[in-house]
């Protein structure tokens, strides 16, 4: 798992602005994938954020980066928690979630929607898109809007330019660790 790859995909949660992103990693070997998780584990948990692998799948893995902290905020949220707990999950604790996510992930043939909520994205969006799908959907960014149009457009401007300032960072030789800030 590159770093490269870590900065593309996951700029807005290393910034401390988004609760957590997704991304693809291809490896070789499942021992080197978990190694690379490990050593980004040290690295990160420093600053507030954790690796995680959610799923492995034909010479690659689901890699999820997020701030346990900031999870545990928004599935306090008491529409989160609802949409949670009607799909299953036990809600008393972020890393819980995680770990029933990751079951529902290995088990489900449908990908669980209910992702959007790990990710930071707003529960009307994500109830939105459960409920709906395509239909009713106002505007798409880095993800399907249903709610607050307007709100949704400034955070997806606010994400593509942490990602392109991070990247541009990283290209001029500043390492991963130093751009994630504590949080």
């Amino acid at each position: 798992m590159s770093e490269e790859s870590i900065i593309r995909h996951c700029s807005p949660t290393l910034a401390g602005m988004k609760t957590g992103n997704l991304f693809r990693s291809s490896y070789i070997s499942r021992r080197e994938m978990r190694e690379d998780i490990r050593h980004w584990n040290v690295i990160l948990a420093k600053k507030g954020l954790r690796v995680v692998p959610l799923r492995f799948q034909k010479g690659s893995a689901l890699i999820y980066i997020y701030r346990p902290l900031r999870l545990a905020r928004d599935l306090r949220d008491g529409r989160a928690c609802e949409l949670l707990q009607q799909r299953g999950y036990c809600t008393d604790t972020p890393s819980r979630c995680v770990a029933c996510l990751i079951d529902r992930l290995r088990e489900a043939e449908e990908f669980p929607h209910e992702i959007g909520l790990f990710l930071g994205y707003p529960p009307e969006d994500v109830s939105g898109f459960m409920e709906h799908r395509d239909e009713g959907c106002k505007c798409v960014g880095f993800w399907k809007v249903y709610g607050d149009v307007d709100a949704a457009r400034r955070t997806f401007a606010k994400f593509k330019k942490c990602t392109d300032v991070y990247y541009r960072q990283w290209q001029s030789g500043r390492p991963l660790e130093r751009l994630a800030v504590n949080g």
